[in-house]
Order: C-alpha cells, then structure tokens, then sequence
C-alpha cells in the first residue's frame, strides 16, 4: 500500500507575482525560503515556509485564466491554515487592509473558522486548533 508521509507542498498560480508575493509574506507572514525566476518559462517561483513543516509554492505565468468562482469547480476548494486564535488572527488581518467574513463555528468539530482571498480570489479559511 501507498504510504503517504505529509503534505509536502501546495502550488499556487497568480495574476501578479508582486502583489501575491507581499499578501503571502507580509499579511500572511510566511518565511521565503527560495525565489527564483526562470526565464525559459518567463516565471517566478516562490517556495514558501508555513509553520517550519508545509510549504507553499507561489508561481508566476504570463497571462494564466482567471480561477472560476461560481458555480464551484472541480479540484483545489481552498487553502486552510490552522491557526491558535481565530479571533486574535482575524484582527491582526484586517489591520493589514484584507476584508474577512464572520467567524462560524464548525458545527461537527465546535471549533471557530473563517474565509478570505487572496489577492486573485482564492478563498484561504483560518480554522482554530
């Protein structure tokens, strides 16, 4: 049988390198580990450090379609960080200019969550450990 260890990466494709790179470091706080631009495929590579154990790979390309909102699509539904605090992180997000939606509580687990974008609409949902 297949034996999968962890997540290892998640792959991210944006409109623009720039403003999605400042949105995952700075509003985000994640840790840059590696950026590099190849030029054969006029594109950027981000490798991302989330918690000292995940990544996320921020990818630029020239002209990429734009992510479908609704009806909801096949594949890649949302990225989800888990966070101590939902209130607390909320806050501090705001202050940094992103719009949030009201905190919910999970009715299976009990436990406080909330969604917002990304700079080109991907839906990112902090959930409290």
């Amino acid at each position: 049988m297949l034996k999968l260890n962890r997540i290892h990466h998640v792959a991210v494709i944006c409109s623009n390198y720039e403003v999605s790179k400042d949105f995952y470091v700075r509003v985000l706080g994640l840790t840059v580990l590696n950026e590099i631009y190849r030029e054969e495929r006029d594109s950027y590579k981000l490798d991302l450090a989330v918690g000292g154990e995940y990544q996320i790979e921020l990818f630029s390309f020239p002209n990429p379609p734009a992510r479908i909102n609704n009806p909801e699509a096949r594949g890649l539904r949302h990225l989800a960080f888990e966070v101590d605090d939902v209130e607390a992180s909320v806050i501090e997000v705001q202050a940094k200019g992103v719009q949030v939606e009201p905190v919910r509580i999970d009715p299976i687990t009990g436990k406080a969550y909330t969604f917002f974008q990304d700079p080109d609409g991907l839906p990112i949902e902090l959930y409290e450990k």
